[in-house]
C-alpha cells in the first residue's frame, strides 16, 4: 500500500503533481485563492483520492488509461471536452472520461473524491462479456437509485475498505480485490455500457448442464482462496460466463459468485473455530479472518455468517 499527500498554494506545483499523478494537463487560472489539497491511498491496483481546490481551475489532459470516478462533495466539475458542457455537482458520482481519450474542464472551487481501477476489470465481471473489450458509453449513472449506490459502493471503499486491506488481507489481498471487484460490478449495473442487457445466446443454454456445474464447483473449491472472478469460474471449464451462470441457476439455485462467497463463509467458519483468541499476534479476531476471505463489510458477514451458524462470529471464536 501507498500514500500520497501534496499540499500546496503554487499553480506550477498543482500543475507539476497533478501530470506525475494522473496523466499530462495543463491547468489554467490565477486565482487569488490557490490552495490544492490531494491524498492518494494505493493499493492492488487501486487508488483513491481525496481532493480539494479552493479556486477554479481549467484542466487540459491526456489519456489516464484508468476507469476514473469521481464523486463530488462540494463545489461543482465542468465537462468541456468536445466542446459540450456537463456540469457535475454534490451528491453526483459520475465517469470522468473514457480510459483511452482526453479530456477538458473546469474544477470550480470542488472538494471530492476520485476512485480509479484497471479498465480490463470490466471484462472479468461482466456475465456476458467472453473476456471480451467492455466500455462504459455514459458519464452519469442510468438514475438516481443508481447513482446513490455507485456513491455509496465508492464512500464504502474509501473510508472502509482500502485501510483495512493492509492489515486484514492476506498475501493473495483478497479482502480488496474482493471489495474492487464488487466496486467494478457495480459500475456496470450502473453507468450505460456495453455489457449491458445482452441477449442470451443458443451456446450459453447449451453448454449449462450438470458437468459444468461440477468443473466450476471444483474450480471455486479450489481456488476460494484467490481472486477470482466469474471469468475466471468460466475459463476453468471452458464454457462462457452467462452459461456457467445458468449453470447454477439451473442445477444448484444460486449463482457462481453467491456460491463461491458461502465457500469462503465456510472457511472463515474454520478459521474461526481453529483460531485462539488469546493470541498475542492479534490475528485471531472475527475482523482478521473475515477480511482473509474477503468480507468487507463487518455488518453483513455477521448477519451472513448468523444465517449460515446460528450464532455471530464473535461466539465461535471464543468457543474454539
Amino acid at each position: 500500500m501507498a500514500n500520497l499527500f501534496f499540499e500546496s498554494g503554487n499553480l506550477e506545483a498543482t500543475e507539476a503533481f497533478l501530470s506525475a499523478a494522473y496523466t499530462p494537463m495543463q491547468i489554467g487560472g490565477r486565482p487569488a485563492d490557490s490552495r490544492a489539497r490531494i491524498a492518494r491511498t494505493e493499493a492492488g491496483g487501486l487508488s483513491v483520492d481525496r481532493l480539494s481546490f479552493g479556486y477554479t481551475m481549467g484542466y487540459d489532459a491526456g489519456c489516464l488509461g484508468k476507469v476514473c470516478l469521481v464523486s463530488m462533495h462540494s463545489g461543482t466539475i465542468v465537462d468541456t471536452t468536445d466542446g459540450r458542457e456537463e456540469v457535475y455537482g454534490p451528491g453526483e458520482t459520475f465517469l470522468l472520461a473514457p480510459h483511452d481519450r482526453p479530456y477538458a474542464g473546469q474544477v470550480r472551487e470542488a472538494r471530492y473524491t476520485i476512485t480509479m481501477f484497471d479498465p480490463r476489470l470490466l471484462a472479468r465481471v461482466a456475465p456476458g462479456s467472453g473476456g471480451g473489450d467492455v466500455r462504459i458509453t455514459g458519464a452519469r449513472a442510468v438514475g438516481p437509485a443508481e447513482n446513490r449506490r455507485l456513491g455509496a459502493a465508492v464512500a464504502y471503499l474509501r473510508d472502509h475498505v482500502v485501510d483495512e486491506s493492509a492489515v486484514a488481507d492476506g498475501p493473495d489481498g483478497l479482502l480488496l480485490s474482493t471489495a474492487v471487484q464488487h466496486l467494478a460490478a457495480t459500475v456496470l449495473h450502473t453507468l450505460p455500457n456495453t455489457a449491458r442487457g445482452d441477449a442470451a445466446a443458443p451456446r450459453d443454454t447449451r453448454d449449462a448442464h450438470s458437468d459444468t456445474l461440477r468443473r466450476a464447483l471444483s474450480f471455486i473449491e479450489a481456488n476460494a482462496h484467490r481472486d477470482i472472478t466469474l471469468a475466471d469460474i468460466a475459463a476453468s471449464v471452458p464454457v462462457t460466463p452467462r452459461a456457467v451462470q445458468y449453470a447454477f441457476t439451473r442445477h444448484a439455485g444460486t449463482t457462481p459468485l453467491g456460491h463461491l462467497r458461502r465457500v469462503r463463509l465456510a472457511r472463515a467458519h474454520a478459521d474461526l473455530r481453529s483460531a485462539d483468541p488469546a493470541d498475542p499476534s492479534g490475528t485471531a479476531t472475527v475482523a482478521g479472518i473475515a477480511g482473509r476471505w474477503g468480507f468487507a463489510h463487518q455488518g453483513r458477514f455477521a448477519a451472513a455468517y448468523r444465517r449460515e451458524y446460528g450464532v455471530p462470529p464473535s461466539v465461535t471464536l471464543r468457543s474454539g
